[in-house]
Formats: C-alpha cells, structure tokens, sequence
C-alpha cells in the first residue's frame, strides 16, 4: 500500500518493488535498512547480503543494538567473543539462581518453569531475585534484594570486595585463567594489562556498609551473597536481561557479573556460571551472527578488517572490494540522519523497516522518528503484519508472512539453532521478507544494477 496524500492505497507486488528499486538507484548511499532479532536467520542473512554484499552499503542495524549492545560489549572484552559462557541446562543443575535485574516469570516463562519444576519435583533451589520493583519472580524467590535505579554495579563491587578482602575468591583458578585489565588509558574496548593489587585498591571502597548506602540494599545483603560465591561446593547460575543492558553503565555491569564469577571459581562447570537472556528470538542467530549489525559480516567478522572482508567476498563471491570499508550508521545515528534535513547533515533518505516498530520503541522518538515524517524527501518503507504506529507512519506498506506461514529459523541466548516449517499459508499476497528482498534484488538485477552480480555475473542470489 503506497500513502498518496494521508491514505494509503493498494498497488501490485511489481509496483511496490519498482517503487524501492527508484529509491535506492536515485542515492544508493542514502538507503538503509533496519531490523532485528524477529528477523529468521535466512532473513537477516538475505537482508545482509543484499545490503553489504550487493549495493556495497553498511547502513543496516537491527534494534538489537538497542538491547544487547552491552551483552555484546560485556562478552567481547571480558572473553574475546561474543559468546555465553553458559547454557539453559545449568538451570537444571544450579543450586542458586541470581537474577539481576530481569523478571523471567513474565518475560522467560519457558525457561522460569525449568526452575519451577524443580521445586515441584522436591529439589532443592534458591532463587534470588535483584531489583529496583517486585515483579511476579519476586513471588518466588526466596530472596528479593531491591536497589536504587543505577546502583546495582554497586552491589557488583561489593562481592567482589568481600571475594578479594576475605581471602575467599579461588586463587587456583584465578592463577590459572584470570587476567586483570582495566579501561582507563586504553586505546579500546578490550582495555590494558594490569594486576590483581590494581584490581583490588579498585574496590577497596565498596564495604559492606558504603553499598548499602549507595544502593539501599542492606549490608548483611552483600555479606550473604559474597558467601554463596565463596562457596565452590555450591553451583551458581546468573541470568540478566534488559535490567542489567538498557543501563547507563551496562556494560559494566555485564562485566562484573563475569567478573564475580570468575573471581569466585564459579565459571564452566554444569549449573556453575553467567548467562545473559536475550529478548528476541534471535538477537543471538540473526543479530549477532549472521552480523546484520552496520560494523558486522556473518561469523563474528567485521567490515572494518581487510582479511575479514577479503573472507566474505570469497564466501559470497564478489570482486574484490565489492564490500565497504567503513562501517554503516547504527540504529540512532541512522534513524537522527533520517529525522534531519539533507541540508543539515541528514543523508539518509530512505529506510526500509522490517521485523520491528521503532515508532513505538525508539528512544526519544520525538527526535529520532516523528521529524522524518514531515521533511520532503524522506521515505519509509515497512513491512508487517499488523497495523503498527511505523506502519501507520510509513509511505510505503509491505505485507509480510507470520512466523507460521514460512519456514525459517533462529538461534537463541545460548546459541542453540532451532528450525520450523511452514505450517498455513499466508493471506492473499503477504510475502515472506526474504522474499521481498531477493525480489528488489532481481528488480535491480532486470535494470542492470552491477551490484546484483558476483564476479562471475551471476544473481547475487542464485
């Protein structure tokens, strides 16, 4: 449906497609696609490779960006990758479950029954629930700690602190797998070599009594949680979500929780270890993974990297030098270009939305979403299902098909892939949103678009 005046009107598939193809030929540098962890892996994967593959432009981000960029970050320059260090299992075996911030009776209910179950079953499970507001897991937990908004990384030191100061962290294991790094005077995320005496003088201030006044939480709070750890014959499993990432220091706080359980031992046995829970079917799979992120190529590589380039040109064989060097605008640095006049620096024109409402969960949409809505020359592309506010928002709706009307597939927080088949077809003429790419692909490739051609001048998507 293309909107003429304030209505959108119905138009054929051909149409619809011929529509896109102008936008991206008129200023192939100013088209840009945005998704997320509701993409299927063959959809983020299409997306991806059209994007970076075919017309030799990064701008492509999903709203993961939005909620496990600390995940990310917190994995990355503790471990080296973006990888858990634990799997849904452990909840079969762990003693105690920390949650930190997250409220998995609501938002996991799959993985909360796991815990659940085991209590019906007569074993033994303490769940500990860490909190600014009591949710229904505070129901069942045998402990809620409620802290101050912002404080919790308070709370984090204040274990370690104990850990280091009681002498009751594992120095075995610390000798032998731990390496001390600190952020100030780093050129990177990754940070420079330090010490543990570094390390320790760093948390010196974090008492008992100096946490319980900056978070709330009592100090005889932080004495038992610090015992747990101190305890290697209990088995620990830490679960956070969007409490512990949508945080103004999310990223440190994901690297305390790594730390504690470093610091304590309790890291890579059954039941014995941190794992953050993803929102979205698959941040994990598509995200992160298959890279749809605008510094990201599929496998954990990214576009900055020449060796990392060269590896995907030969995977999708292109020419050399087909993908681009410089990383693409991330979702809020895409979405203010496009809520901005070109004269002003705003050079995005066009953005193609898929799998996501971001005129709903935006941050700050009145400076990031609605200005687009009235610059000439700006042009939003949707395609959904239901009327959402972007839908109702955009100049040009795609029917998509439900999760149920296609096969697809998706890898999770523990990067477990699960597949499906279609089971109903879809309505009149929804398509799939691989479809529609690959479609505008060919689109491209009938107007003689070179980038629509691997090196041997065959479709991109053959």
């Amino acid at each position: 449906m293309l909107k003429r005046g304030d209505v959108h009107v119905p138009i054929s598939w051909d149409e619809a497609l011929g529509i896109i193809a102008d936008r991206i030929q008129g200023n192939p540098a100013g088209f840009a696609f945005y998704g997320s962890g509701q993409w299927t892996i063959p959809e983020g994967y299409a997306a991806q490779k059209f994007m970076k593959g075919g017309l030799a432009n990064n701008h492509i981000d999903p709203n993961a960006r939005l909620c496990m960029a600390s995940a990310v970050t917190g994995f990355i320059s503790t471990y080296g990758v973006d990888e858990p260090a634990s799997c849904f299992d452990d909840l079969e075996h762990a003693n105690v479950v920390i949650l930190w911030g997250n409220n998995p009776a609501e938002m996991h209910p799959i993985l909360f029954s796991r815990m659940i179950d085991r209590r019906a079953r007569g074993e033994d499970l303490r769940i500990i629930d860490i909190g600014t507001r009591r949710t229904r897991t505070t129901g069942f937990a045998d402990d809620y700690l409620e802290f101050r908004p912002q404080s919790d990384i308070a709370i984090l030191n204040g274990i370690l602190h104990l850990l280091v100061e009681d002498g009751t962290y594992d120095r075995e294991f610390v000798e032998r797998h731990v390496a001390f790094r600190r952020e100030e005077d780093a050129p990177d995320l990754m940070g420079v070599a330090t010490d543990f005496e570094t390390f320790r003088a760093a948390m010196s201030e974090y008492t008992p009594e100096r946490v319980q006044e900056l978070s709330g939480v009592p100090a005889a709070k932080i004495r038992m949680l610090a015992g747990l750890f101190a305890d290697r014959d209990l088995r620990i499993t830490s679960l956070w979500c969007m409490g512990g990432n949508q945080h103004t220091r999310g990223t440190g706080v994901n690297r305390q929780i790594h730390a504690i359980h470093l610091l304590s031992g309790h890291w890579g046995r059954q039941g014995d270890g941190p794992q953050s829970l993803t929102g979205q079917p698959s941040a994990c799979g598509t995200a992160r993974e298959v890279g749809t992120l605008s510094h990201a190529l599929p496998g954990g590589l990214l576009v900055a990297n020449p060796e990392h380039r060269h590896h995907a040109e030969e995977i999708w064989n292109l020419p050399e030098g087909r993908i681009n060097a410089t990383p693409g605008a991330h979702t809020v640095e895409m979405w203010r270009r496009f809520s901005t006049a070109a004269s002003e620096g705003g050079d995005i024109d066009t953005i193609w939305v898929q799998v996501t409402n971001p005129a709903q969960s935006l941050p700050n949409t009145k400076a990031l979403f609605e200005p687009s809505r009235s610059i000439p020359g700006k042009f939003l592309i949707v395609s959904d299902v239901y009327p959402t506010a972007t839908a109702r928002a955009a100049d040009l709706i795609l029917p998509s098909a439900m999760w149920v009307e296609k096969n697809g597939m998706v890898g999770n927080s523990e990067r477990r892939t699960q597949q499906w088949f279609k089971m109903v077809n879809p309505p009149g003429e929804a398509r799939d949103d691989a479809w529609q790419v690959i479609a505008v692909a060919r689109k491209l490739l009938d107007r003689g678009h070179l980038g629509m051609r691997d090196k041997d001048g065959r479709f991109l998507f053959h």
